[in-house]
């Protein structure tokens, strides 16, 4: 309890507390969450044999890391879940007016050298910093030199105090985040003078501004990210920075479209409560982003985020709940017409390729996207309940309408029309549920639409199918 802990410098020399640099306390409650075999990372899926192993060697080795990576790879939560190998309360110098949490035993700042040298130890206070409050993270773009280092501050000037003096600097985040871990997202989109002050710094720990050198024993894991297209760019990032950086941790998107899904179900989370979704559904979702990637008319160096996947997620279930409480079914099930609301959730999102898309426009290349995905997954289904059968119906006039607002049970009115073959298409999802089925209909028309089987016309919303 925090009663219990010291209040004075005396009480924490008693205490038997060792002060220990911010890597090396990284490493031993790393070590320790080794050895009990706790989740290293928490909520990070996909990772397990790839990105947290070498993780786990820059933690070991206490080395500043560089997590290179498209953009919605995790980088920025893997920066932020490395605050849980903290202490989870770490001492300092409760000194008014100190821009910094000093370690009680090595302080850096003339003041706090001064206030423990001619203050009795049973009067020098002492506070606790959690460790929630122990990380810092800057967007690069914007930045200034004050904001990550830190600048001559006018109103000591104005009191007299000498410009080369410590006392007339406003520290920047990287000397007030002394003793825990500052995070610089996109690196390469700092300005070279920022660069050069967070070599010094990686290197020598020494804080220079406006040519006056303060020599700071600074405790602190820097860590970056950036995306390979311009961190690898001659000119966007010095070398002298390079060099200093001790490890580069490459990230990655999952690797298999079930990791994709397993995140997307992970961060929609109660966003999906009241409605049941088709697994088909969420791997055309997941696939989405699997075939934008693939896309030549997407920029692959800009890359395609998860984001993505579970803003289009997100929309699916929005729409199927519409309609679920327009029309009194429930549960919602999402079903392909509902996919008519991703260019919401999508339009922005994709960078094109503008030698790749000529005239093309975002929307254009979303359906063609979003056509490549309904086949892809169509495709496995075909192979392997036969569905190929089913459009043999439409070869006798038959005509299909669906849409996102028609009732489940005007699916199944429909469908004593057609032969028998359309049973088939219900063993994608054993259901006796009309929702379900109404869902697998519209799969299976959209597949064989997507295969060029079938034709489909689109008027206000609504769908028909025909040969």
């Amino acid at each position: 309890m925090t009663a219990q802990r010291p209040t004075t410098l005396a009480q924490l020399r008693n205490s038997g507390w060792q002060s220990k640099s911010v890597k090396h306390e990284l490493r031993d409650n790393y070590l320790k969450a080794l050895q009990s075999g706790d989740p290293l990372f928490p909520g990070i899926v996909g990772y397990d044999d790839t990105v947290i192993p070498e993780i786990s060697i820059a933690v070991l080795a206490a080395h500043d890391m560089l997590f290179l990576g498209e953009k919605g790879q995790a980088k920025s939560r893997l920066m932020r879940s490395l605050v849980r190998f903290l202490d989870e309360y770490v001492p300092y110098l409760d000194l008014p007016g100190c821009p910094i949490h000093e370690d009680p035993f090595a302080p850096i700042t003339r003041a706090a050298k001064e206030y423990v040298a001619n203050t009795p130890a049973d009067q020098v206070r002492i506070a606790w910093w959690p460790r929630a409050d122990r990380y810092a993270e800057r967007l690069a773009p914007g930045t200034k030199f004050a904001d990550v280092i830190g600048e001559i501050d006018p109103a000591k000037l104005a009191q007299g105090t000498s410009m080369s003096a410590e006392d007339a600097l406003h520290f920047g985040l990287i000397p007030r985040m002394h003793r825990g871990i500052f995070a610089m997202n996109e690196i390469p989109e700092l300005d070279e003078l920022i660069q050069v002050g967070l070599f010094n710094i990686l290197e020598e720990r020494d804080v220079q501004i406006r040519g006056y050198p303060i020599q700071f024993d600074l405790d602190v894991l820097i860590l970056f990210s950036a995306n390979p297209a311009t961190f690898n760019r001659s000119g966007k990032v010095i070398p002298q920075l390079k060099d200093r950086i001790g490890s580069l941790i490459q990230t990655h998107y999952p690797r298999e479209r079930a990791l994709g899904i397993e995140i997307m179900e992970q961060e929609a989370g109660a966003d999906a409560a009241g409605v049941f979704v088709p697994y088909f559904m969420k791997e055309i979702i997941e696939q989405i982003s699997v075939s934008a990637r693939k896309s030549k008319y997407v920029d692959q160096a800009s890359g395609v985020s998860a984001r993505f996947s579970l803003a289009n997620y997100r929309t699916m279930l929005a729409s199927a709940r519409h309609r679920g409480v327009r029309l009194g079914e429930s549960p919602a099930v999402p079903r392909i017409s509902d996919l008519g609301h991703l260019p919401t959730s999508s339009l922005g999102k994709l960078e094109l390729d503008l030698m790749g898309s000529h005239q093309m426009g975002e929307r254009q290349v979303l359906e063609a996207i979003i056509a490549d995905a309904i086949r892809t997954v169509f495709e496995e289904y075909v192979e392997a309940h036969g569905l190929d059968e089913i459009a043999d119906v439409f070869s006798k006039g038959v005509k299909i309408e669906v849409g996102d607002m028609l009732p489940s049970a005007e699916y199944a009115k429909r469908l004593k029309r057609v032969p028998k073959a359309w049973e088939k298409a219900f063993e994608v999802n054993a259901a006796d549920s009309d929702a379900v089925r109404a869902s697998c209909v519209e799969f299976v028309l959209a597949g064989l639409y997507a295969g060029d089987r079938i034709s489909r016309a689109t008027r206000h919303g609504r769908m028909t199918y025909e040969t």
